[in-house]
């Protein structure tokens, strides 16, 4: 199983990316993959770039641990296992520490799963940024 972890501070409150973060929904807002999106229940919907098609099980939202965890469950991401999982950390200078990982089999797919990770930490800041 390939496990990735990509970090980044966010100059804004933890509770403020939080809110971000915790809105299933909104993911297409700030990951650069992601061209839709939406969210019914514990079920997240994406249309990712070149049209594929992903369907999510959101696992954990949990605004105490601010811990945010999905699954691929459907698609055309030919993922056999996946869990990924964003926290979201309060820093003592009123800024944000977020950390984005994901477990995936089979392996080869860290390939193209590290570069979104690392650029969906990056959206995520530049967006919560300019808010």
């Amino acid at each position: 199983m390939a496990t990735l972890r990509s970090d980044i501070t966010i100059d804004r409150p933890a509770d403020e990316v939080w809110a971000v973060v915790s809105d299933a929904g909104r993911i297409s807002e700030w990951m650069p993959a992601v061209l839709t999106s939406t969210a019914n229940g514990n079920v997240r919907s994406c249309e990712l770039e070149g049209g594929v098609p992903l369907e999510e099980e959101i696992v954990t939202n949990d605004p105490g641990l601010r811990r945010f965890q999905y699954r691929i469950v459907g698609g055309g991401v030919p993922a056999d296992t996946h869990l990924g999982t964003v926290d979201v950390h309060a820093l003592d200078d009123g800024r944000s520490l977020v950390v984005y990982g994901t477990e995936i089999t089979p392996d080869d797919l860290a390939g193209t799963m590290g570069p979104a990770l690392e650029d969906g930490v990056r959206g995520l800041k530049e967006y919560c940024e300019r808010r």
